[in-house]
Formats: C-alpha cells, structure tokens, sequence
C-alpha cells in the first residue's frame, strides 16, 4: 500500500476501533469521541479547558444533530487538525 493508502486504513482503523462500544457501531457517542480524542489525539485536548470545551467541540462535530459522531463527521475533524498542523515539520 501506499503511505496515503496506509494513512486511509489507518483513519477508518482508528474510527472502527471506538465506535460501537456504547451506542451504534457506525458511529461515536460523546463519550466515544472524548476517549478517541485522550487516546488518538492527547495534544487536541491540552486546549479544552473543561467539560464544557468538550462538549462544544462535540457540538461542532455533530453536524445532523443526531447526538452521535459518524464516520464523514470524524473526517471532518481529521481534516481540520490536518489543515491547521499542515505548515508545522512532520516530527519523527
């Protein structure tokens, strides 16, 4: 596989790895999103001050308001963080 390809795989992996576990399996509770964000993206959450941050950063993702994160919605997130960390080194 490429390294795109590889990076693509990885992105569903990730996705697939914490939806499912509270509420339906494709997509994320708030819950799911937050231990995503601990465990996938610790440097996200050095912002979010409180519950409060969280619970807008959900709110932002949640585009259809069904109360849950799905897959087009987590890219979303993915993309975002790409477009801002885009003009920093790739640290190794």
């Amino acid at each position: 596989m490429t390294q795109l390809e590889t990076s693509v795989a990885c992105m569903m992996k990730v996705f697939d790895t914490y939806a499912g576990k509270e509420g339906k399996p494709d997509s994320l509770t708030k819950a799911e999103v937050k231990a995503l964000l601990e465990n996938e993206l610790p440097g996200l959450l050095k912002g979010a001050q409180n519950q409060e941050d969280l619970d807008k950063l959900f709110k932002e993702l949640d585009f259809n308001g069904d109360g849950e994160v799905d897959f087009n919605e987590f890219m979303v997130l993915v993309a975002s963080i790409t477009c801002v960390c885009h003009g920093r080194p790739c640290k190794k």
